[in-house]
């Protein structure tokens, strides 16, 4: 299947907003859904209203469960909450949704600002220091050292592989954002191509872990982080790649603002070709957009203009490559 252009929705999308999905040529959308809407019968009734527009649910997230300080620091409670992670995995197999995400940031994306930045034409978008980012205090009681970090994961994942092996979820493992090996005192898990596969390893290479290929943070560190163009190669062979985030950056750090795909140092059609041409199967949104504008159709609007770009560099990249 090649690669499927998809928007981010919560489950409260007004009808106008998923016709305006629909008017764009998106037949996929990330579901994103509260701990309490996690049940087979409120998927259900989701699946049901997306198919009257002719929307089908790639995958779904939900945030306290993607990005869950208990779990990540090893913190009292945990079992609790991987417990609530199972039963979640238990739902999407039974509504036959192929994967989830989880990101191994417990202090979540790490910016210093939302602002006007000098690349983002008037746009309020992420601006990253790394110095500022760097200074930020203590985000728990101590510091973690690297292999607590890493036996968390295992830990994790050695409690969740058998239940998504057995409903057949996948999980998209994101990277931390910015990709700086220690933030707030806490190591991360995964900030280069050296430590997704160390990741793999600890899920003794079940294809029930993937990747989540963000451009964004692939560019944001640059060569730091791994050689994006075989990596793209590599893992579209391997089949890792669960979904793309297709964004640009004004420069790799340590200073950084988030930009319009054409505005910023990665030539995204250079990377949209990578993509296609090595058959990348994955689902692939825009990831982040500007701070939308009152009025303006709020995320979905604010999302539309460079998801268009997007498709049009994807069917351009079709075009040439003889992959249409």
């Amino acid at each position: 299947m090649p690669l499927r252009p998809q928007m981010t929705i919560a489950a409260a999308e007004p009808e106008e907003g998923l016709s305006f999905i629909r008017q764009m040529g998106i037949e996929y959308v990330s579901l994103m859904l509260k701990p309490e809407e996690l049940t087979l019968p409120f998927l259900s009734a989701q699946q049901e209203r997306l198919a009257k527009h002719h929307l089908e649910i790639s995958d779904v997230f939900c945030t306290p469960l993607q990005k869950n300080k208990k779990i990540h620091l090893g913190l009292p409670g945990r079992d609790e909450e991987i417990t609530k992670f199972n039963r979640m995995l238990e739902v999407l197999g039974k509504a036959g949704i192929p994967f989830t995400s989880i990101a191994w940031q417990p202090d979540g994306i790490l910016r210093t600002d939302w602002r006007v930045g000098e690349h983002t034409r008037g746009g309020v978008s992420m601006y990253c220091d790394q110095a500022e980012v760097l200074s930020k205090p203590l985000s728990a009681q101590r510091e973690y050292r690297e292999e607590e970090i890493w036996d968390n994961f295992r830990y994790f994942m050695d409690r969740v592989l058998p239940t998504a092996e057995k409903y057949h979820v996948a999980m998209a493992l994101h990277p931390n954002d910015p990709p700086l090996a220690c933030m707030t005192g806490v190591p991360s898990l995964i900030w280069n191509t050296q430590c997704y596969e160390k990741a793999f390893a600890c899920a003794q290479n079940s294809p029930m872990l993937g990747m989540k290929l963000c451009v964004g943070c692939w560019l944001e560190a640059g060569a730091a982080f791994g050689d994006l163009m075989a990596d793209i190669e590599k893992y579209s062979a391997q089949g890792k790649i669960l979904c793309v985030h297709f964004r640009n950056v004004s420069a790799p750090l340590p200073v950084f603002e988030e930009t319009l795909a054409e505005d910023g140092y990665g030539d995204m059609y250079a990377i949209m070709k990578q993509l296609v041409s090595c058959g990348c199967d994955a689902v692939i949104s825009i990831d982040h957009a500007f701070r939308p504008l009152p009025g303006m159709g709020g995320m979905t609007g604010a999302a539309a203009y460079s998801t268009g770009y997007m498709k049009g560099l994807l069917d351009a990249a079709r075009r040439e490559l003889g992959k249409e």
